[in-house]
């Protein structure tokens, strides 16, 4: 009998015998890695605004009247933040069909992640900044987890029917605001001295004080969020993120309607009156961010794997942290209690692009270099053990 023949077959017997760990996809983490800086490009504006995160909610747009703010606006106003909702939306989905593959019980342990999340969000609401996403994550997290246990048939008519309540929404908004009086915000010295020179513990108490006002977000894009969700979930079942050319047909599509559709659209509408608004950042926007789900995987297909797309995959794998630490660092440069900068150069659109290409570079850089040793971020390292 041969011997060496033997151990090879049972070898081989035995890694087939072992559960297969599912394969990442390497679009997805570019992706997660490019929303969470698109995001940053637009959240970097209100950093650097003399109201700071309380800009929004008096009156002030989140960019600026330069060419580069226009440009921002053009590029990053509501399309990342769609992105990483569809992202999320896809990775409820990866775990969903996993726990399939295994026979567990779903939602199951989902709950707690989707708590997790929610609590997570809520301190970063409280610490750190107003606008966060997170919490609204959490729970559109847990109604679609709920949701994919039911038929297919249900999932396409409550996917659709929450876009024409999205849509109806916005247009009532929108209608709104054309009949009321015209937009014109007035400077807040107090909420001025309190971004320029106020305390950390100041702005948390102001955060907590218009904790309603500044959650106001997402308890009205709730049906949009739901949409986009379930648009993750469709998507990765169509296989859209694959390397196959079915996946490359999608994407093609994507890229075309999105940006054909989606860019001249916006286009008109920021030409258009302030009041329109609302049709930009949630109508206008999550068309384009389909174009540029096309286009981002139509660069992956073609460019060589170089060190910006390795650290675009690092951040990927890191997108909660990167979210998290980059809103920390804006703060810390931008506000009183930190560098202060925006009082002194917030004006200024050089200093807001380059502050954003500077944390984006510690993003990507930092990640890369964490996940040399650690197989996730921190912030995913601290969810997986408390949760284990």
């Amino acid at each position: 009998m041969d011997t060496n023949s033997s151990r090879a077959t049972a070898a081989a017997q035995a890694v087939t015998d072992q559960p297969s760990r599912p394969q990442r996809l390497p679009l997805l983490d570019v992706l997660r890695g490019i929303a969470i800086l698109g995001t940053l490009g637009t959240n970097i504006w209100i950093f650097a605004s003399v109201h700071g995160e309380a800009g929004p909610l008096i009156g002030y747009a989140a960019t600026d009247d330069s060419l580069l703010g226009g440009v921002f606006e053009l590029l990053t106003n509501g399309k990342f933040l769609s992105m990483l909702t569809v992202l999320f939306g896809v990775g409820l989905a990866i775990q969903f069909r996993s726990s399939e593959k295994h026979g567990r019980r779903w939602p199951g342990r989902y709950h707690w992640r989707a708590a997790f999340l929610f609590i997570e969000g809520t301190i970063h609401f409280t610490l750190i900044f107003a606008w966060d996403v997170l919490m609204g994550y959490a729970v559109t997290a847990i109604v679609v987890a709920w949701l994919l246990t039911r038929s297919r048939r249900a999932q396409h008519a409550v996917m659709w029917a929450a876009l024409g309540v999205h849509l109806a929404l916005i247009a009532l908004i929108t209608t709104a605001m054309f009949g009321g009086s015209a937009i014109d915000p007035q400077p807040d010295p107090e909420v001025q001295a309190l971004y320029a020179s106020g305390s950390w513990w100041e702005q948390v108490q102001f955060r907590l004080d218009n904790a309603l006002a500044f959650r106001i977000e997402p308890v009205v894009t709730f049906p949009l969020l739901v949409f986009l969700f379930m648009l993750g979930v469709r998507l990765l079942r169509a296989s859209a993120f694959g390397a196959d050319d079915r996946a490359r047909l999608i994407r093609r599509r994507l890229l075309w309607w999105g940006l054909g559709t989606g860019i001249p659209l916006n286009l008109a509408i920021m030409a258009g009156p302030d009041q329109l608004f609302f049709i930009e950042r949630y109508v206008a926007a999550p068309i384009v961010m389909l174009g540029y789900i096309g286009l981002i995987g139509f660069a992956v297909e073609r460019v060589r794997r170089g060190p910006l797309m390795k650290s675009l995959e690092s951040l990927g794998r890191s997108a909660l942290s990167g979210y998290i630490l980059q809103n920390l660092l804006a703060s810390a440069v931008c506000y009183g209690w930190g560098l202060g900068l925006a009082a002194r150069f917030g004006t200024s659109p050089l200093f807001v692009v380059g502050l954003w290409l500077a944390i984006s570079a510690v993003l990507l850089i930092g990640s890369r270099l964490w996940l040399r040793r650690f197989e996730t971020g921190p912030a995913e390292l601290l969810q997986k053990r408390l949760l284990r």
